[in-house]
């Protein structure tokens, strides 16, 4: 279906409002670079339709306050969004203000060596569908962000999930099996997205993203857009060959920054700290069955645990040497810690700035702010949704519904 330019903007303003909260037609008409009377048009056709509410005044400048506008929560309208990492998936459903209308929920998923990855992924999405009571028309899509080479375009993790020659690609598979629209998308890129328009990369534009994790993975944002590169596969940060060591990395080959620099590295080194006999609190945690042992590592160095300290500590600073290599590359004005090992916070800052100062020249370091994400965990998620918001198609008016199509 072609869509004409009122179509367009009508999906400009969607967009804006999802990504902005509240905003009013003045301010819409900045950000589209058009008049006031059409941006009225388009919002009137919204709230008619239910998609948009009047919230509030801006305020005073002088004159009349102007009307703030923004999506609607009680609109049964929802987007489903999937985090995954190499062992664990989590679900959560938003409605069109990002509010949780269903409470956030995780399995143990490997997908490494996992013949029935697939079946269990389509299986978890399916469950919590049932347990919210969602109806699938009100649906608009699944967003996933997932480790892996991702083509977005073609829908294909070259990865994980593989299928087999002559099938469907991961995305259009799923959604053939789920019954609703599915975009997938690398979990980096995804937590980039996710900081370019809800956290610390929002209204700038060149930043780095890095996402701690139990790999390293990197999301870039060059001027204000999420860049993917050639074939979709830019951002392997955590395959720049800076280790110290001759381990073999999980992609085959040798000095990787990720073999020392990798959450699932750091739990490593802390296990084996204690065999040599290093005391920590983490002898009786780690014993412990129920969470993420990254996540107990980082909560014990935010207790103070030394032996967590020093074991993040050392990461961080490699994971410092290998941003020094991309500011040098790229000048950004940010480099944002997201991800899950962004809850150890400030405990990273002053080991990945150490690092940068010894190994980066000054003149283009003191141009680079580094910051701690504040969505964290969260960022993946949040992501995850904005894929099916940007993949949203507003129909025509006449037709008064919302459909999702594959970019």
């Amino acid at each position: 279906m072609k869509y004409d330019r009122q179509d367009q903007l009508k999906q400009s303003v969607f967009k804006l409002l999802y990504y902005n909260d509240t905003l009013s037609l003045a301010e819409l008409s900045t950000y589209t670079k058009k008049s006031v009377p059409n941006i009225t048009s388009i919002i009137n056709g919204l709230v008619k339709e239910g998609y948009a509410v009047e919230h509030g005044l801006a305020p005073s400048t002088g004159g009349r306050r102007p009307v703030k506008y923004r999506l609607n929560p009680k609109k049964k309208q929802y987007i489903l969004a999937v985090a995954m990492d190499q062992f664990v998936s989590r679900i959560v459903a938003y409605n069109l203000a990002n509010e949780a209308i269903h409470a956030e929920t995780s399995i143990t998923l490997p997908l490494q060596d996992n013949d029935h990855a697939f079946e269990q992924l389509c299986q978890f999405i399916n469950s919590y569908i049932n347990e919210a009571g969602i109806k699938h028309e009100h649906i608009l899509g699944i967003g996933i962000g997932m480790p892996g080479f991702i083509d977005v375009e073609k829908g294909i993790n070259a990865s994980f999930l593989l299928t087999e020659n002559g099938e469907l690609g991961l995305r259009d598979k799923l959604s053939r099996s789920l019954g609703l629209p599915v975009y997938i998308e690398n979990d980096s890129s995804v937590i980039a997205i996710s900081e370019l328009h809800f956290g610390a990369a929002k209204g700038l534009k060149d930043v780095m993203v890095v996402n701690m994790g139990w790999g390293i993975g990197l999301g870039m944002i060059v001027n204000g857009s999420l860049f993917r590169g050639h074939n979709g596969y830019a951002g392997e940060f955590s395959h720049i060959p800076l280790s110290h060591t001759n381990k073999l990395c999980s992609c085959g080959k040798r000095g990787c920054l990720e073999v020392d620099a990798s959450l699932l590295v750091a739990v490593e080194n802390a296990k084996q700290a204690m065999a040599e006999g290093a005391t920590s609190s983490l002898h009786k945690s780690f014993a412990e069955e129920g969470k993420a042992e990254g996540d107990l590592l980082i909560e014990a160095a935010q207790s103070g645990d030394q032996l967590a300290v020093s074991t993040l500590s050392d990461a961080a600073f490699m994971v410092g040497k290998g941003i020094a290599t991309l500011i040098h590359i790229m000048n950004p004005e940010r480099v944002v810690l997201s991800g899950r090992g962004a809850a150890a916070g400030k405990l990273l800052l002053a080991p990945v700035q150490q690092a940068i100062n010894e190994f980066c020249i000054p003149k283009l370091a003191e141009q680079t702010n580094i910051a701690i994400s504040g969505l964290g965990y969260h960022a993946e998620l949040l992501g995850a949704a904005s894929l099916v918001i940007e993949n949203c198609v507003l129909h025509r008016k006449e037709k008064g519904e919302l459909d999702t199509l594959n970019s």
